[in-house]
């Protein structure tokens, strides 16, 4: 059975999660707040985290934060705030999806879903070092992509960004993520370079560049990779 916490401080939203959860057989479990969700989450182990970011003790950020320094277990942010600065933070700090309220209950058990379904593969590790898709492989280990038999030539830069995605597969990494890992910068202004070097690597890997398949933008926020 998929076990949820659920970390929101709404007892009528709760009451609907849970019941909603429960039909689908999922097992439930359900915290007020930031400090009962750390403690519940190392006491039971859930398989995902469905986490409010308006929290009476602390922000929903802090208990992601604590939730990162030792477990990789998905956490699907539901807030009220809508703000692009709002979800980045979130998801810098460590959630794998961010679903604003009001939002459907057919949605959202379609994310978690998915977040289930990632999370289910073995993550890759550093003997992991094989990634195959429909389209083309990439060897993590001899750094090199292959691409219909051929030998893919990447830049550093490229390579880098490429290796950053893969190794998250599925999960969005934000711009200001990738400005400080490959280019040692943050500020939102130089996206450009993001633009740039993603329509690039989408040259030379996607079928159809200008609808990529693995190469994902989710717009004002970052990029993913779906294997």
């Amino acid at each position: 059975m998929t076990r949820v916490l659920v970390v929101e401080d709404d007892p009528q939203l709760v009451r609907a999660l849970v019941i909603n959860l429960k039909a689908r057989q999922y097992g439930v479990d359900a915290a007020p707040d930031g400090a009962t969700a750390l403690r519940l989450a190392a006491a039971r182990q859930p398989d995902v985290v469905l986490l409010d970011l308006g929290l009476p003790d602390m922000d929903g950020a802090e208990v992601i934060r604590g939730l990162r320094g030792w477990t990789r277990v998905p956490v699907l942010v539901l807030s009220a705030r809508q703000a692009s600065d709002e979800k980045v933070a979130a998801l810098d700090a460590g959630a794998d999806d961010y679903i604003t309220k009001p939002f459907s209950m057919d949605e959202l058990l379609a994310r978690l879903r998915a977040a289930v379904r990632r999370a289910e593969n073995a993550p890759l590790t550093l003997d992991t070092t094989l990634v195959e898709t429909d389209g083309f492989s990439i060897d993590l280990l001899a750094k090199k992509v292959v691409r219909d038999g051929r030998d893919v030539r990447l830049t550093p830069t490229e390579w880098h960004l490429l290796e950053i995605l893969v190794t998250n597969p599925g999960r969005l990494v934000t711009q200001k993520h990738l400005l400080q890992e490959v280019w040692g910068i943050s500020q939102s202004s130089k996206t450009n370079y993001l633009r740039v070097y993603m329509a690039q690597l989408r040259r030379k890997l996607e079928t159809d560049p200008s609808h990529p398949r693995y190469l994902i933008t989710e717009p004002g926020m970052g990029y993913r990779f779906e294997a």
